[in-house]
């Protein structure tokens, strides 16, 4: 049930040695090898399935700055810039458009939230507006619902999962970068405290330097090696409909959230609503996430599934058993859940899409940390070995910023922006949880 995506082809060879092993081929991991490909380092990517096969390209593709936490924007504003610069550079239309995004809303107090969050926009030099209810109301023409106001973020937009990790992927291998897929990595090998190889289920690169851009399994691939990484991955469903009506780029409102596609369907998903499965890793993590279960209470359902025993986080994980989990779970898959129930609440609820079908849809795992915010830092013990994850559901529209700031800490270069609050050290010392926004 995995949704639909360019697919690649992989180098030949694995090599004996790079400058750079990058683990995980999703948008993190493949702009991250693109970055540090261009500046002359030797690149290997591998990836145990193929090269956007998660979270990647299972997302809304938003691309913005609107309602962000404030410890994101200076990463947001930058990935935006980078979105452009990727498509000229790559020469690869990567569905970057700076459409603009329209939220709408019957809640009071979500409306007052938008309101509040302008002084953050003002700090930041954000181009966003409220919206009348007149004014909601003829950008989302809806039934059933009587919007109070919305939101325009103009300076917003959207890229296109299907195509943006493989294409940037492709970017990092014309500038000499090495693609390898179905090569999951076993673990590091460490001399000294330092890095000195990764071992795959193809054989061991020699190398100084890694980034772990792993997504969902980051935290179960870290806790090989003694490094605590709070991670809770929650699960979700999207569809993708038939090419349809055009109602606008990219909605928001209470009940879903729709996404307009190059070909001119739509991708829809449940707004602000998730399922948290309960499992071993979530249950050895809760305490750390538990200011967040207690603010989202009501937009989190709670159970138990397959995951408590497969996949990144469950009893199955790791063991001294082959093939690793990471094989035997190539690609995170999930079934969708309640797909069809989506699909006829946009009918009943946008007449210009009463008649939309679905074309597929999908299941997804999109991994969190405690604070909402991702984790883009080296981790001490381990010299030359640098953490990407915990994106939080934001790593679609923030990967080309992240990816660039992980490769600046990869190389030890300048960093395009201050990599202090996302340091991994902040989960663990005892700093007080602040929960982002969504």
């Amino acid at each position: 049930m995995s949704p639909s995506i360019t697919r690649i082809p992989s180098d030949e060879h694995l090599p004996s040695s790079a400058g750079v092993v990058i683990i995980g081929g999703g948008i993190v991991g493949a702009t991250a090898a693109y970055f540090l490909a261009k500046r002359g380092h030797s690149v290997a990517l591998i990836e145990k399935g193929y090269v956007g096969c998660e979270q990647s390209s299972r997302n809304w593709g938003w691309c913005r700055q609107q309602n962000r936490d404030a410890r994101e924007l200076p990463l947001s504003g930058a990935a935006m810039r980078l979105w452009g610069e990727l498509t000229a550079e790559i020469g690869t239309d990567l569905g970057f458009r700076r459409c603009g995004l329209v939220y709408a809303t019957d809640d009071p107090k979500q409306l007052a939230e938008w309101e509040a969050w302008l002084e953050t926009a003002h700090q930041f030099d954000i181009n966003t507006r409220i919206l009348s209810p007149a004014e909601a109301t003829s950008a989302i023409p809806s039934v059933g619902r009587k919007w109070l106001g919305g939101v325009h973020s103009v300076d917003d937009g959207k890229a296109e999962p299907a195509i943006a990790a493989p294409g940037i992927a492709e970017g990092a291998r014309a500038h000499g970068a090495s693609i390898h897929q179905n090569c999951a990595a076993h673990g590091l090998d460490i001399t000294h405290g330092a890095v000195t190889g990764v071992i795959t289920e193809q054989g061991v690169i020699r190398t100084n330097a890694v980034l772990c851009a792993a997504g969902a399994w980051a935290s179960a691939f870290c806790r090989r090696h003694g490094i605590r990484f709070p991670q809770a991955s929650v699960r979700q469903t999207a569809l993708r409909t038939r090419p349809a009506p055009n109602l606008g780029e990219a909605l928001y409102t209470r009940d879903c959230t729709l996404t307009r596609r190059l070909d001119g369907s739509y991708t829809v998903a449940l707004s602000g609503k998730a399922r948290l499965e309960i499992t071993p890793q979530g249950i050895r993590y809760g305490k750390e996430f538990l200011p967040m279960f207690i603010k989202r209470l009501g937009a989190m359902e709670f159970g138990i599934g397959e995951s408590f025993i497969h996949g990144p986080e469950g009893l199955a994980g790791w063991g001294s058993d082959k093939p690793s989990a990471f094989e035997r779970n190539r690609v995170l898959d999930p079934a969708p859940i309640s797909a069809a129930a989506i699909l006829e609440q946009v009918r009943k609820r946008f007449p210009a899409l009463a008649n939309i079908e679905m074309a597929e849809s999908w299941g997804g795992y999109v991994d969190c940390t405690p604070d909402a915010v991702p984790v883009i830092s080296t981790v001490e013990g381990i010299s030359g070995f640098v953490l990407a994850a915990g994106c939080s559901g934001h790593g679609f529209g923030l990967g080309p910023g992240i990816g660039h700031l992980a490769a600046d800490l990869v190389a030890n270069d300048a960093p395009c922006v201050d990599p202090g609050p996302y340091r991994l050290s902040r989960l663990l010392d005892g700093s007080k949880v602040e929960v982002g926004a969504l």
